[in-house]
């Protein structure tokens, strides 16, 4: 027995020191799969971009098959910062919710709209959100002819609301608070919403900013109905990416940071080029002119001001898809620059 177990003593010894390297190799061979999205991307050839549900103003598909809004936006100025080509990129939208399985199996590169940030999703999934892109919440719809301008003026109402625990709870607590008197509508589905409120079976329809804006483009005619500037909840959206490669988590980030630093300095999709010859430290910094921020990303100097002259400004991408001319513009609010009352930042490039 002693000499049985002598020789178990040597095997443990000279076993684990192999089964350590394999798991290190492992770990080391998963860590690098994970930390090669960049190179991945170049080797395709295009820049895979997605969104959870198609939305209008967001990310809508014509008869032709090709992707526009907000979303598709932001994928396009990201593919400019890669590739320096907005025309790269295959866009895809992930209908009811698969929103990170697509991140998890290497389906997408980055998911520009997948669901309002909060801890759950972000320490799960493996996934990691980069930054806001557009800060949204539970608000109001209703019609021109109330002659109403702000949601405390909502007293005795019909309100139409999907039945999701958290839109009917910010409800009663809203109404409770401002103690007004309301009847909520309940529906499971946000397609009952518009059919109901048309029907005149409820005053008011309840939802986040954005499905309000979607449905106000469905109704025959938009102008006759007004979203209350105020929000009752907070969401926060913004793009995500695989976890476990900072490279392409800063690449992300500092493209969005781009777009809106760009709005903030007066740089335009139309004077870009000629905005390179500015002796503004803060806007040679942002074109790539002065310093080199691109090189420690794997990208040329020039990526920021390549997204720039690729899709615009944050304001004129927000503008093309919400702005007067799609019938149903939407007012800046939340996400106007912080210099404007808003909540939209962007740290300094420096």
């Amino acid at each position: 027995m002693p000499q049985f177990q002598k020789k178990v003593g040597m095997f443990n010894r000279c076993i684990k020191p192999l089964v350590l390297a394999l798991a290190v190799a492992l770990f080391g061979s998963v860590v690098s799969a994970q930390a090669n999205t960049l190179e991945t991307i170049r080797e395709r050839g295009f820049l895979v971009c997605g969104s959870s549900n198609p939305l209008a103003g967001f990310a809508q598909q014509d008869a032709d098959g090709r992707w526009s809004g907000f979303d598709v936006d932001l994928c396009r100025a990201l593919a400019a910062a890669v590739f320096n080509n907005p025309d790269l990129i295959e866009f895809r939208a992930f209908r009811g919710e698969a929103r990170f399985a697509p991140l998890q199996t290497g389906a997408v590169d980055v998911l520009m709209r997948n669901g309002a940030w909060s801890a759950g999703r972000d320490l799960r999934y493996g996934a990691r959100y980069v930054t806001p892109s557009f800060f949204d919440g539970q608000g109001f719809l209703v019609p021109q002819s109330m002659s109403i301008v702000s949601a405390y003026e909502l007293n005795n109402v019909k309100v139409c609301v999907v039945d999701n625990g958290s839109a009917v709870q910010a409800l009663e607590e809203f109404f409770f608070t401002n103690q007004t008197s309301y009847t909520d509508v309940i529906y499971e589905d946000i397609a009952d919403l518009i059919v109901a409120y048309r029907a005149n079976m409820c005053d008011v329809i309840s939802a986040s900013g954005r499905q309000l804006q979607a449905i106000r483009r469905e109704l025959t005619d938009p102008s006759q109905h007004r979203i209350l500037p105020e929000r009752i909840s907070k969401e926060v959206l913004g793009p995500v990416v695989p976890g476990g490669d900072d490279q392409w988590f800063e690449i992300v980030r500092w493209t969005i940071f781009a777009l809106i630093t760009a709005e903030e300095v007066g740089v335009t999709r139309l004077n870009v080029d000629s905005l390179l010859a500015s002796r503004s430290a803060d806007v040679r910094r942002l074109l790539g002119v002065e310093g080199d921020y691109g090189s420690a990303l794997g990208l040329k100097s020039s990526f920021m001001s390549d997204a720039i002259r690729a899709e615009g400004n944050y304001a004129e991408i927000y503008d093309k898809n919400f702005g007067p001319q799609t019938g149903a513009a939407m007012l800046r609010g939340q996400n106007a620059l912080w210099s404007n009352g808003g909540l939209l930042y962007a740290p300094p490039i420096r």
